[in-house]
């Protein structure tokens, strides 16, 4: 019987690899630049399955791939896929849900900690030649004893929530569209209203998927009512945030200092004020990329795509396509 013909945008892990093989005839990008729309659109007439990242299915790719039957999504999150006419054309989509959660959750909490304790600043002062005796810099802010407002109880909030309460005894509170009873009983962590969460948290994490109700949810309103001496930190979607309304609160120190992974825009502009204040922490996304993590994503991408061309319910099918 004649084998599947799929394309991979990315390089697999030995065992994803050799698990797509045994099944499927497949071509994988080698080039050093990543593969983009117009390299998958021109691969796309006769293959069966996709496996990739960010790139966009729209009609116009699927008009040109009348064999498509899968996209195997290297991600938890699906924005790049146009669901309506994914359905039209009779294809399905997988994402890797879960495999980022602890991972995510152990930099989050690592995130808290270097704006809190300031550790990145006081680096580049040792490695500029200085120590703290020479300089006037303010110290950091405690993590124990303080009070952590969740804004966003998902299951990676939750597992941030766990590693707070129970690594730190942390206050934990928490606002979600529903509240978790169960996570409340077994973790001690206590629901708040928004508004209130915001005022009394003294470290403010956002965990929200970007939706049209999240996008900027953060705004000029919601960081005047935090704490003047409130940490915030983003690594979940950087347009739950109002930007500008961020570096305004930062700039006439409506709050102390922000963490974050995520922009608005990505890559981050060089020239965004954000990347200029000391009291920021910036990273370029990267709360998900360790190797173990990316290997274990690929392998569950690679598994999706086999079970969905050999007949079977991919274990991570998108719920929209269930």
């Amino acid at each position: 019987m004649k084998k599947p013909k799929v394309f991979i945008t990315r390089q697999l892990p030995k065992e994803a690899e050799e698990h797509i093989a045994k099944y499927c005839d497949y071509e994988i990008w080698n080039e050093e630049v990543r593969a983009n729309y117009d390299d998958v659109l021109e691969k796309s007439s006769d293959i069966d399955g996709l496996l990739l990242a960010l790139i966009s299915i729209d009609e116009n790719l699927l008009n040109h791939a009348p064999n498509l039957k899968v996209v195997s999504n290297f991600s938890v999150g699906y924005n790049n896929f146009d669901i309506d006419a994914m359905k039209k054309h009779g294809v399905i989509g997988t994402n890797t849900a879960g495999s980022l959660d602890n991972t995510v959750a152990d930099f989050i909490v690592g995130l808290l900690i270097a704006t809190g304790r300031r550790i990145p600043e006081f680096d580049r002062y040792v490695k500029a030649g200085k120590w703290r005796k020479e300089v006037s810099i303010p110290y950091g802010k405690d993590i124990t004893g303080s009070s952590v407002g969740i804004i966003g109880m998902g299951r990676i909030g939750e597992k941030v929530a766990r590693r707070l309460r129970l690594g730190f005894d942390l206050d934990v509170n928490y606002y979600n569209r529903s509240r978790k009873p169960k996570i409340e009983e077994e973790l001690g962590v206590n629901y708040l209203e928004f508004d209130s969460l915001l005022k009394e948290s003294d470290y403010v994490i956002i965990m929200t998927p970007l939706t049209d109700e999240t996008y900027h949810l953060m705004g000029e309103r919601e960081f005047g009512l935090m704490k003047e001496d409130a940490i915030f930190i983003n690594a979940s979607r950087g347009e739950v945030v109002d930007e500008k309304a961020l570096i305004k609160a930062l700039e006439k120190d409506q709050i102390l200092r922000a963490g974050l992974d995520v922009f608005e825009n990505e890559p981050v502009d060089k020239d965004n004020p954000l990347l200029k204040m000391d009291n920021v922490i910036a990273l370029p996304h990267m709360a998900p990329t360790t190797k173990q993590t990316r290997d274990n994503m690929m392998t569950i991408a690679a598994k999706n795509l086999v079970q969905a061309l050999t007949g079977e319910e991919p274990d991570n099918l998108i719920p929209e396509f269930k």
